[in-house]
């Protein structure tokens, strides 16, 4: 691609692409393209200039140079494939649209005669005059009808510039809330789609590989296990699972898959292990099927929107009341028709969603994914947060301290057979695990046969005809039963306590325990305090690990509670006793058996470099690398419910001060639409503004 310099400094540069005309698509694909390459930190591109700024460290100057005189739009749609979606076509069609509303006004009100400008009013009064119909015909009095007797009695009063700017400032009102809820519904929606890189694919011969998602072409065989996220649509050749389709049809129960089962890119595997025919490749299907849903979906509003929709509809009929008895003790149509020209439902109607939502579009901006708007609710109503611990409180990347073996077997030998059956279900455990056997470059072929993953107790799998299991003390040595060989015993007593403890059996016989030093987050415990100063009353940290771990960590967090070696069922047990108690509750984990209580809470929160099934049950997802994100999260929420409540007086108050103005005769019924119309748009601007700009 031929480019030109339009302006350099050190570590920045400007560029125009030299071609006709650069589409929405190419600049969001030239973006997407640019931000991929390790010499770029960051990029923008404007399809309307043609232009791409780009962000560089100073020393890749040549590299960059190089790679956009290379750039080839046909190339890059492979590439990029995963980044097809973004919300500029949809921006640049809205201000297209806002624009020419804006311009035909104008036209219409300062070059065009009047007669013909009242010929034009009359004519667009037409489709709110029949809304308002078919609402009364339907046996409902709602803001269509109002609208459509405001406009009517204008022009009956020979107002027609007045009914000309109702229906203006109505229509600017309709596009500002389609825009902002469309565009909120896509950025939800690439935040909900898939962030998977790599897959397992079986070969001709029965081999398992690991290869980038966008090597894997149409009936290509990918096998997924539990606990992953399906990243591809397809059809199962083998296996037998469960598969919670959630995020696709809405429905929290698995679905049974079996061999002949259409499967779906974006659920996931909550049980079992299938081998699956891909029909579609990376970034087909997904995307537009999330838009679908979230647009039907009624997460999108929280119960202070249901009742201020209510409300506004409610609030209709007292309108027309008012303007009736207006009319019927004054004897004056323009002071009924002034009041006719105010009501509530427009202001309540669209200020309040368009906060909602812009209040999930900032929290993206700390990467906090917010799935709807109960669950900011929720979450400024919560008084007790759980926390797992592995992976949420500790850090996200614990690492291998050290392998104690057994029975003279080999440290080396027994970290490769780990690696070899843990990397098939990333948890942060099992990535340290991992990490180290690549750390001390031991290869770790697939040996074994079919590997069964237990939720919150281990793995258990065959090699050599030998059963192999690997997990938690419970699973271990309560339900495998495996034998500590006596004269091992004391060897066993005396591993560090310091450490977490991952324990390995082959045949019954306890084989090597690994040692996890898994540290606590640096702001842990600064988390904790902030979180009970803003309202929090009761912080609690629920573990599968020992009792001795438990009560170190509780007591450096400073948290109120803790219980250890707990089971899944057993965390969703306590969030349902603190429901009969009549509390809120928000619950923070990254696992798979984190995954009942993330549903059964109030406000599930996912780290976001957890398991699959974490972040699709959670209704909420943050950052792994701060759990600051948990206090903005909490300071968002009620900041956006300060917001919500103050637009509802403002706007039950200041449209009540102009219907009573109007009624005394002080405000004539132009001069109440104009202010009414005005505050409608004032309202609905200032919800759009950040809450926590001050940050």
């Amino acid at each position: 691609m031929k480019c030109r310099i339009l302006h350099e400094s050190r570590g920045r540069m400007r560029v125009h692409f030299l071609q006709a005309r650069m589409t929405p698509e190419q600049a969001d694909l030239a973006q997407a393209w640019l931000e991929k390459q390790k010499a770029v930190s960051k990029a923008r591109a404007d399809e309307r200039t043609g232009n791409a700024i780009i962000w560089y460290c100073p020393d890749e100057r040549k590299q960059v140079l190089a790679l956009l005189a290379s750039f080839d739009y046909d190339q890059a749609v492979e590439l990029t494939a995963v980044q097809a979606h973004s919300t500029r076509a949809l921006t640049r069609s809205y201000e297209d649209r806002m624009f020419f509303h804006i311009a035909r006004r104008g036209i219409t009100r300062f070059l065009f005669p009047l007669p013909l400008r009242t010929v034009i009013t009359a004519a667009k009064a037409v489709p709110f005059i029949v809304k308002a119909l078919r609402s009364l015909l339907s046996g409902k009095i709602d803001v269509s009808v109002l609208d459509a007797a405001s406009i009517t009695v204008a022009m009956l009063r020979g107002e027609f510039n007045t009914a000309g700017s109702v229906m203006f400032l109505l229509g600017i009102g309709e596009i500002m809330e389609e825009w902002t809820h469309k565009k909120s519904v896509e950025d939800l929606a690439a935040a909900m789609s898939l962030n998977v890189e790599h897959v397992w694919v079986r070969t001709a011969d029965g081999q398992e590989i690991l290869t980038g998602i966008d090597r894997v072409r149409e009936q290509d065989v990918i096998v997924v296990r539990t606990g992953n996220m399906i990243p591809l649509d397809g059809v199962v050749q083998e296996g037998d699972g469960m598969v919670n389709q959630a995020s696709i049809t809405g429905e929290p129960l698995p679905v049974h898959k079996r061999a002949g089962s259409m499967i779906y890119a974006g659920t996931v595997m909550e049980e079992g292990e299938l081998a699956i025919a891909v029909r579609q490749e990376s970034g087909s299907g997904r995307y537009d099927r999330i838009v679908k849903m979230i647009e039907e979906s009624e997460k999108l509003k929280s119960s202070t929107e249901d009742k201020a929709s209510h409300l506004a509809d409610s609030l209709v009929p007292w309108t027309l009341g008012a303007s009736a008895l207006t009319w019927l003790l004054s004897g004056n149509a323009a002071r009924a028709a002034a009041i006719l020209m105010v009501d509530f439902s427009c202001a309540l109607k669209l200020s309040m969603p368009l906060a909602v939502l812009s209040a999930m579009r900032e929290a993206g901006t700390y990467h906090i994914s917010v799935k709807g708007g109960r669950f900011l609710e929720n979450c400024c109503e919560a008084k007790t947060i759980v926390f797992d611990k592995t992976g949420t409180l500790t850090c996200a990347s614990p690492s291998v301290c050290g392998v104690e073996t057994f029975e003279g077997e080999d440290e080396d030998e027994m970290l490769r057979l780990a690696a070899c059956l843990e990397e098939h279900y990333p948890h942060s455990m099992a990535n340290a695990v991992v990490r180290e056997a690549q750390a001390r470059n031991l290869e770790h072929e697939e040996r074994h046969s079919t590997v069964e993953y237990i939720v919150a107790h281990g793995i258990a799998s065959s090699i050599d005809g030998k059963k192999v299991c690997i997990g938690s003390y419970h699973f271990i040595f309560e339900d495998e039963k495996t034998v500590i060989p006596e004269e091992e015993r004391e060897h066993f007593e005396s591993l560090p306590d310091e450490y977490s403890h991952l324990y390995m059996s082959i045949d019954g016989r306890l084989a090597a325990v690994i040692l996890i030093e898994d540290p606590l987050k640096a702001e842990a415990s600064e988390i904790v305090k902030k979180l009970h100063f803003l309202g929090i009353d009761r912080v609690v940290m629920m573990t599968g690990d020992s009792e001795r771990t438990a009560r170190a960590v509780a007591k450096m967090v400073g948290v109120d509670d803790y219980y250890s070696e707990v089971l899944p069922e057993e965390k969703a047990a306590f969030i349902r006793k603190e429901h009969d108690q009549g509390r809120k509750v928000m619950m923070v984990g990254d696992g798979v058996n984190d995954s009942p209580a993330l549903s059964e809470s109030d406000c599930g929160i996912a780290i976001n470099s957890g398991a699959a099934i974490a972040r699709e049950i959670a209704d909420i997802t943050i950052s792994e690398d701060d759990l600051h994100a948990l206090v903005v999260l909490k300071e968002l929420s009620d900041a956006l419910m300060d917001r919500i409540h103050g637009n509802y007086r403002s706007i039950i108050a200041f449209n009540s001060f102009l219907m009573l103005m109007g009624a005394l005769g002080v405000l004539p019924s132009a001069t109440t639409a104009l202010l009414h119309n005005a505050s409608t748009l004032a309202f609905s601007l200032n919800s759009m503004t950040n809450l926590l700009s001050g940050k």
